[in-house]
């Protein structure tokens, strides 16, 4: 996965009142930590960090902070959901070469056989074990052809070289379930001009006193 580089500066304000000027300054406040080192408070431009997060699992190149730059992962991304505006993001110190574990997204390829079956997927992504510098960006999973009944399992999955599963093999990533077949409505039937029986001597005897 490539690298985007983020202008990275280092802070020394905080709490609510600083973060709110932050971001006014069109900057996101972060937290950068990991390898035994103390944790440091950093600035980074909201705009640029918020196109490179539409990437999943993004490796971030932050400049400015050392002479070669650090590299981190997003670990945790605290968002605003009414403006639509990143508040806050922790980042994990990394190394080329180092093992993390991810959430890959899970990418459906094929179609299903032709039928009554219907799709019933139960994972979006998955947590594996890769090289921090070599995450990849999807897992495919073929459905071409499957029928009714057949499913797929983690352990079906072709994982890229250097990839390992993180979850049970045997843990249900989707199957091919039955379509749901339409129940009739209750009260639907036919109504019926039918007087029911005692209703219907009553009446008749009504008439008799009357005539």
């Amino acid at each position: 996965m490539p690298e985007v580089k983020i202008a990275a500066e280092t802070r020394d304000e905080f709490g609510k009142g600083a973060a709110r000027r932050s971001r006014l300054a069109g900057r996101v406040p972060a937290v950068l930590y990991g390898h035994g080192t103390e944790t440091r408070h950093l600035s980074l431009p909201a705009h640029d960090l918020m196109r490179a997060l539409r990437t999943s699992n993004v490796l971030l190149r932050l400049e400015g902070l050392t002479k070669d730059g650090e590299i981190a992962l997003p670990k945790a991304v605290q968002r605003d959901p009414i403006k639509n505006i990143i508040e806050h993001v922790d980042l994990i110190l990394v190394r080329r070469g180092e093992k993390v574990t991810v959430e890959i997204p899970l990418r459906i390829d094929g179609e299903i056989a032709p039928g009554d079956g219907m799709l019933d997927q139960q994972l979006v992504q998955i947590t594996v074990e890769a090289e921090a510098t070599n995450i990849p960006r999807e897992i495919v999973v073929d459905v071409e052809g499957l029928e009714l009944g057949q499913a797929v399992y983690a352990s079906d999955l072709t994982l890229p070289s250097g990839v390992t599963l993180q979850v049970e093999p045997d843990t249900l990533v989707l199957h091919v379930i039955a379509q749901p077949t339409a129940e009739p409505e209750e009260g639907t039937g036919e109504e019926t001009s039918e007087v029911p029986e005692a209703l219907a001597e009553t009446a008749g005897s009504e008439q008799e006193q009357a005539g």
